[in-house]
Order: C-alpha cells, then structure tokens, then sequence
C-alpha cells in the first residue's frame, strides 16, 4: 500500500471510529436522552472529529509503522485522545450552557481507546502471527535474560523478515526468573542445563547476552555452549559498548580473545594522565598492531598532540583516519609521519620538531623465519633503528623512552630474538648516563596481530582445513592487543630508568589447543576440520620464557607487571656489531648476534674452566 492510500485509510477508519463513538457512549449512558442532548452529541461529534485529526497529526498517528508499534506509540495515541476528549469538553461547556456530560465523554474516551489503539495494534499482532515464516527459522537460545537478552529477543522478534534466528528460550542463573516469561518467551532453565535444553527444545543457535561477563566466567560458558556442537555468538562486550565502538544489538562470533580467562586491570588512570594528558606523545611504528592499540589508547587520555610514525603509508593512513573519524570533536593534535626508523637524520628531525615527552618505540620486524631468512635486515631494523629512536630521545632530553619488547628475547635461539635482546640491551647502556628514563618492556604473542597464528588458522578454516600446527607440544604465552598496550602505557609511568618491565602473561597455552578453540568457535567439529602438524620452523623455539634465569625479581610493582633485574652489557661487542654487521655473511651474522647476546653466560662458563 502506497504512503497516500494509507494515511486515507487511517483517517477514514480513525473518523468512523470518532464519529460513532459519541453516540454509542450517549446511547449507554443516557439511553433516553432528549432531543436537545442529540444536537450536543451532535456538535460533540463534529468537535471530536475535528480535534482528533488535529492532535493525531501533531502526534504523528498517521505517520507511525503500526507493524512495530509498542509502549511509545501507545503513548502517543493516549495523547492524542486525551487532549481530543478535552477539547471537546470545552466546546461542550461553551454550547451546552457551562454544562459538560462529564460521563459519555469518559465513556468515549474508552471506547476511543480501545478501538483507535486496537485497530493499530492488529497490524503488530497480525504481522507477529500470521505474516512471519517461521519454518526455515534456526531456534534459537538466548543466554541471559537481562536487560541485553531483552533487547536481543525483541530484535529478533521485531525483525523476523531481515533475520533467520527465532528466539524460542532463555537461560538465566536467576532463580527467580525460571518458568517465567520475556516477551512471550519462556526462561527454560540455569546455564548448566544449556546441554540438555538445546536438545529438548532443538536448538540449532545461541546467543550469549550477557555483555558484562568477565573473560574467566565468559570461558566457562562458552566451553558449555560448544559441547553442544551449535553455532554461539554473543552481544560485544561492555567496555566496547561503552566506548561507542558497537551496540549492544549487534551479535558477533565468539573469538579466542573472548576466552583467554584474563581479568582486565585496573589502570592508575592518574599517573598516565600525568604523563600524557596535554602533552607530546610519539609511537614508533604506529600502523602495526600493537603500535596501532597504543595510539587508540594514548587517546583516552587526551594529548595535546600525538605522533603517527610508520614506514608504511597505507597502515599510517588507517590508524590516522580512524582517530580522526572517533575524535573529531577534540583539540588533539594527530600528526601522521612517514619516516623509517633506520634513517637516523630523519629521527633526529622528527624528535627535535615536536620534542615529545614520551616515546613508545613499538617499530620492529618480528616474524621468526623470516628473519632467520633475512638477519641483516633485522639487524637494521631491530638494533639499528632502536638506536636511533634511542639517541634522538637522549639528545634532546626527551622525558621517557619506552621500548617494546618481546619474551624471544629471552635465551633466543632465533635472528629476531637475537636482535631484540639487542635492542634492550642498547636502552639499557643509554639509561646509566642519559637524563631520560629509558626502559623497555617484554611480552609474549598477542592475539590477533598481524603474523600471529590466529588470522593464519581463521583463513585455514575458511578454506576448510587442515589448520597447520609445527609441534603437538607447542606452547606461547598470549594475550590480548589491548590489554597487552594498556600494560606497555602503564609501565611506562612506572620508569626509573634502566628496567626491563615484564608483562604477567597467565598460563603458556598449546598452540594446538587454540586451533582447537578455534575450530570450534567457527562452528565445526575436528572431524570436519583436521589439524596437520607441520614441524619446527627455523629458529623457533618449543616453549617460550618471559625472565631468564639471572633476571628474576619475583615482586610485582603493578599489578601484571613485573621488572627483571638488570644484567651486566658487554658494551663494546654492541658496538662493534653495529659498525661491523654488514660485512659478516647471514651464518657469521647470527654468530655474533648470539655471542652478544650470551657473552656474560659464556663469561661465567670461562671462569667456571
């Protein structure tokens, strides 16, 4: 029905309904009423017509979607009759010798009600009975029947046309919300029973809505819902609604970041604003993944201006628009630079342009066999450009340095480790002579990075298998980007200058068992996708260490974050590598990266002999 046809149908069905309703409300209250009363009702009949059409288009009756009509637009209709009975009561007042028939207009404000609001309420209920297939529906279980799992039902239910999901249940761990309904929609039972309701009710789908579960009960939940072999996606998580990121309406596929079992901390929000709030901040390597996270979270705590530096001009760009698209709105200062930390002359003049007061160098090259493939190159980037970075914020004062760091630092067996040891190395020599506190901080794998194993193994899924894994007995550490990046800002506050910070990183999880995880929350079982296992890369190693042995300092300063005692540098080998590195060939080059990298060990073994 075209928009013309319709609002004339409305208003031809809304002037029946005003103009018989008068007389029926007369004719009940005052069934022998004279035939001066009739020429009252008459002109309150005309008076309601006219004031009804009034108030019905200042209160958009007729321009409402009765499909979805609910308390607002009941509202609405109230308004609009009430105001109508009103006005029309006054006409009465004024023809009627200052008398009003104070009950037919009561009357005729009840049957206006009931039949205005219900011949608009038809539409909902036809459509919500009659005009929905529900065959070729996937049933649907909703868990939590909360204020999220309300507005996920009513969705779903208000939509059937743009959406395959009918919600057919709740679950919900209050008791006293069992056997009692939302939205017409049964609470089935307690979340340990979910097993055995999706096999009663047929399940073929669940939604968990419960946005503020934390990641450890989130686990548990979602080890519940995978036993059932059903697709489960969930409602985003509080602190992205929050942030604006995503509404609460919007499902999404449950992720491994979703259950890493990791509480989130608790930031000193002062100390950081301290640091960083009003001031010059600068990250190296600002379109990477970890680099990235750190300018989104600078961004809370509003700079005065903040420095996008990256060699690569379409990861520079990305990150740039995206804080100008969220933070249009602020007087923060976003400078995009494309500069690559190994040119040491553009460094200096970027450092000595802006003076920041903080520096988070996160620029590095980090994929273990391609640099075993390519050490000169690691050498440049990881040491070299570390030191560059490094001077330019030691020549010009800047307040502090921070270096991200990684656990293949510790005992590395491989190129990228090697270099990066290095590179700690080099800031910590910088920190006993120069006015900035410099310091570096060391994790393990972050999900979801680019390079890491997850994109690798969400693609082997798409593709249908098999998800490659080099070793059955394969451990990492692993955390998320953002909480990853939120530790590296805090430890930064904490600097004295010197330190090696370490970032408590849980339990080393089995590469395997994240395939695993993975697998399933794509919504397949390990018969349908298979797991190949494809032997050690070069220079990998089986387990991972975040302090090495001589580094250990068991306290916590902060909570997750540790500090590991510092080590004696044998200065000159740092020096004479980074003068000399381009004329060893690819073996001599690891040779004396890890001649650098255990030369107190070897000292130790010397004097031992």
């Amino acid at each position: 029905m075209g928009y013309k046809q319709r609002i004339l149908l409305l208003v031809l069905l809304d002037s029946i309904i005003v103009s018989t309703a008068i007389f029926i409300a007369s004719w009940v209250v005052y069934p022998n009423y004279s035939l001066q009363k009739a020429e009252v009702v008459a002109v309150s009949s005309i008076a309601l017509l006219l004031f009804h059409h009034l108030f019905a288009f200042i209160y958009k009756l007729y321009h409402k979607v009765w499909a979805y009509a609910s308390v607002g637009e009941l509202i609405a209709i109230v308004k609009a009759i009430t105001f109508t009975i009103v006005a029309t009561g006054i006409v009465q007042f004024l023809f009627n010798d200052f008398t009003i028939y104070k009950r037919a207009l009561i009357v005729t404000w009840l049957l206006h009600i009931m039949l205005i609001g219900g011949s608009r309420f038809v539409w909902r209920v036809y459509r919500d009975r009659f005009m929905h297939d529900k065959k070729n529906k996937q049933r649907t279980l909703i868990v939590g029947a909360g204020s999220a799992g309300a507005m996920i039902a009513r969705q779903l239910k208000n939509e059937q046309h743009h959406n395959d999901l009918l919600p057919v249940a709740f679950v919900d761990d209050d008791m006293a919300k069992h056997k009692m309904q939302l939205y017409d929609i049964p609470v089935a039972g307690h979340t340990k029973e979910i097993p055995d309701i999706v096999s009663e009710l047929e399940i073929d789908h669940i939604v968990i809505a419960i946005p503020s579960l934390t990641n450890g009960a989130l686990s548990e939940l979602v080890t519940i819902c995978n036993s059932t072999n059903k697709r489960v996606q969930m409602v985003p998580k509080i602190e992205d609604i929050v942030s604006g990121k995503i509404s609460v309406s919007s499902l999404k596929n449950v992720d491994v970041e979703d259950v890493l079992g990791r509480e989130p901390v608790e930031l000193d929000i002062n100390s950081i604003s301290e640091y960083v709030t009003d001031n010059t901040v600068m990250v190296t390597g600002a379109g990477g993944s970890i680099g990235s996270e750190i300018c989104r979270q600078l961004m809370r705590f509003t700079p005065r201006k903040i420095l996008l530096v990256g060699h690569g001009e379409f990861s520079i760009y990305s990150i740039d628009m995206e804080l100008r698209n969220k933070y249009k709105d602020t007087a923060i200062e976003i400078i995009p630079i494309i500069a690559d930390v190994q040119d040491r002359e553009r460094i200096f003049e970027i450092v000595q342009e802006h003076n920041p007061r903080i520096i988070y160098h996160a620029a590095a090259h980090k994929h273990v066999p391609l640099m075993e493939y390519n050490p000169h190159e690691a050498v440049k980037n990881n040491i070299i450009g570390t030191k560059n970075v490094a001077d330019a914020a030691d020549a010009f004062g800047i307040h502090t340095f921070v270096l991200v760091s990684t656990d293949k630092s510790v005992n590395p067996t491989n190129v990228m480790g090697a270099t990066k040891r290095v590179a700690e190395m080099i800031v910590q020599t910088l920190a006993k002579t120069s006015k900035t506190k410099f310091v570096a901080v060391r994790f393990g794998n972050v999900l979801g990075s680019r390079g890491s194993v997850i994109p690798l193994f969400k693609k082997q899924i798409e593709q249908g298998g098999p998800v490659t894994v080099t070793h059955p007995e394969m451990t990492r550490y692993f955390m998320t980007i953002p909480e990853a990046s939120r530790l590296v800002i805090q430890a930064g506050t904490l600097a004295h200058g010197g330190e090696i910070f370490v970032l408590d990183m849980g339990e080393p999880v089995k590469i395997v068992d994240l395939a695993k995880n993975l697998i399933k929350l794509s919504g397949y079982t390990e018969n349908e996708i298979i797991i190949s296992y494809s032997g050690i890369r070069p220079g990998e190693k089986m387990y991972e260490e975040l302090l090495g042995e001589n580094e250990v300092h068991p306290e916590a300063i902060y909570e997750k974050i540790y500090v590991g005692k510092t080590v004696n540098v044998e200065e000159n080998q740092l020096w004479d590598l980074i003068s000399h590195f381009t004329e060893h060939d690819k073996e001599q080059l690891k040779d004396h990266l890890m001649r650098i990298v255990y030369a107190e060990r070897i000292k130790r073994v010397g004097v031992a002999k």
